[in-house]
């Protein structure tokens, strides 16, 4: 039951719930990371990529000199929304884009970020081509990727759950999209496949996510995701029994309360 176009589709209350209930364990502790590595750099214009629901823009915002105009684009306007509405410290320019054509001129930017995005781009060679196209000459492109299934345990152990619930057909988009790109030489063939010829630095960082409790957490990855039109696709009617499932596995694995797992990801950084 394999629809590749269920896996970009941030719509309804999926943009809250993700923004609500998993951007702060999973994306927030890579989020202020990425922001530092732009610190000190020359930088006029600053061009995010599938920015979702603001977590890096936030960042950015508060970390970039004020006279640094950032551009946070994602394909999802819904997403977008849910970014404008939480707000910035700062003034930011929110624009619906795809990657695979972005609206802007060649050289524009002196940085483009992308945070667990790449992932999600059909053609990832020609999105990166075009991040290369709007890159000014001296400028950097930072990406990062989320590493295999089994390197981030709460991810892990919803997908396990939901197998059980759906044994013939177990709904794979963590492990499909989220967690697919993790392969250094897949990635660093499509980087050189976009025009790229600098060196690639990668960088592996493991965090530690946090979650308040195994509902909260069940409540992000089966609502709060395109997990979720995985699961409805399957059987609509099941979508509280995904959750119970998944926040039954939570628990068994990581104990009743606070929740805390090892995250994992790739963080590549490239000069142009």
């Amino acid at each position: 039951m394999l629809n590749p176009a269920l896996d970009k589709q941030f719509a309804g209350s999926i943009p809250h719930l993700y923004q609500t209930h998993l951007v702060p364990v999973i994306f927030a502790p890579y989020a202020e990371d990425l922001a530092g590595r732009l610190r000190g750099r020359d930088l006029g214009r600053v061009l995010e990529v599938a920015a979702g629901t603001g977590v890096v823009t936030r960042a950015l915002a508060a970390a970039l000199p004020a006279d640094v105009a950032i551009v946070a684009t994602d394909l999802n306007q819904a997403m977008l929304d849910e970014a404008g509405r939480i707000g910035t410290p700062r003034p930011v320019a929110w624009q619906q884009a795809d990657a695979a054509q972005l609206p802007f001129g060649d050289g524009a930017f002196d940085a483009v970020v992308c945070q667990f995005g790449v992932m999600f781009f059909p053609d990832k060679a020609q999105a990166l081509g075009e991040i290369r196209r709007v890159l000014k000459a001296g400028g950097v492109l930072i990406f990062s990727v989320w590493d295999r299934l089994a390197d981030n345990e709460f991810t892990d152990c919803v997908t396990d759950a939901l197998a059980t619930l759906f044994p013939d057909d177990p709904p794979r988009f963590m492990a499909r999209t989220p967690h697919g790109y993790h392969d250094r030489q897949r990635i660093e063939d499509d980087i050189r496949q976009a025009g790229f010829t600098a060196p690639i630095r990668f960088e592996t960082r493991v965090e530690r996510g946090r979650a308040e409790s195994a509902e909260a957490l069940a409540l992000a990855f089966c609502q709060g995701t395109p997990l979720r039109n995985e699961i409805e696709a399957r059987d609509p009617g099941r979508l509280e029994a995904a959750m119970r499932v998944s926040a039954e596995a939570l628990r068994a694995r990581f104990g009743a309360g606070p929740l805390e797992g090892k995250i994992q990801a790739h963080v590549v950084t490239i000069e142009h």
